[in-house]
């Protein structure tokens, strides 16, 4: 029995919302998505500028009426990708689906609670709305690339930070074996914790080497560090290329039945669930 794609199944409106707020091939899905990107950037900036006290002395009222009203605006959008996708949890479940929710839950969940107390857990609720950022994911098409990048150097970086944490074991324990508690090495994990900071080019300073042999095995290893910080930025840049060479160019079709994307240009079901997307049905093609 065929499976009614969403153009037999559900109502024109729907369809076209569909279209409007989960791809932007077209005009309005453009400048839904463009709309969308500046009400998350400017609710960031409330939430910035609230965290100054001048600021938020003078313009107090200001900032809240903005607050309100991108948290409205986020509500109705929650709202409708629940209404125009066919499976509505997965959506609600999916990690955007959490993060879009995140984004504005936190201003209502503010109002809701009493007590004396309130205003202090009300000030670490409305750090959680700076989960709007991560709304910005999903408008970065290079991510894919990327995050196949990361991908493909994870057991290269592994082998990496495998020797970088050994090196700086056998150095720390060598400068707790030179230096001795007198100089601040009271222990081996101290002693760790500096060679850390130190190969890493950090240098707090709080913990120093004073003998001469100590301050030789620093030196080494502060060159050896610039020499290390290299690697990995060589072992990413080689699979980002590699990636970007192989990648194939995708759509900004979202499946209307589990919210997935990157689906391919001449996709014709969805790559999650198997579902037919809409092109599917543009381009005749039925489904199973």
């Amino acid at each position: 029995m065929a499976t009614p794609s969403l153009t037999q199944a559900d109502a024109p409106w729907k369809e076209r919302l569909h279209r409007i707020i989960y791809e932007a091939e077209t005009p309005a899905g453009k400048a839904f998505d463009v709309a969308l990107i500046g009400a998350i950037l400017l609710s960031i900036l409330v939430v910035m500028l609230e965290s100054v006290g001048s600021i938020q002395a003078r313009f107090g009222a200001h900032l809240r009426a903005l607050e309100w009203t991108v948290t409205v605006l986020f509500t109705v959008e929650y709202v409708l990708r629940l209404i125009v996708v066919r499976q509505p949890s997965r959506y609600a479940f999916s990690f955007f689906g959490i993060v879009d929710l995140l984004s504005f839950l936190p201003t209502y969940a503010s109002v809701l609670l009493p007590g004396s107390q309130g205003l202090l857990v009300l000030r670490s609720l409305r750090l959680l709305r700076i989960f709007r950022v991560f709304k910005l994911g999903r408008y970065l098409t290079e991510a894919n690339v990327l995050v196949t990048a990361l991908r493909a150097s994870r057991p290269k970086i592994i082998i990496f930070m495998v020797t970088v944490l050994s090196i700086a074991l056998v150095m720390g324990t060598v400068m707790y074996l030179i230096e001795g508690a007198e100089h601040g090495y009271t222990s081996i994990p101290r002693s760790v914790y500096w060679a850390i900071v130190t190969m890493t080019t950090v240098g707090y300073g709080d913990i120093a080497p004073q003998t001469v042999l100590g301050q030789f095995m620093a030196s080494a290893l502060m060159i050896l560090g610039y020499a290390i910080i290299a690697v990995p930025t060589g072992i990413v840049s080689v699979e980002l290329a590699q990636a970007a060479r192989s990648g194939e160019l995708v759509s900004t079709e979202a499946c209307p039945t589990c919210t997935a994307e990157g689906h391919a240009l001449d996709a014709v079901y969805c790559r999650r669930c198997g579902q037919p997307l809409r092109t599917g049905g543009d381009h005749g093609a039925s489904a199973p």
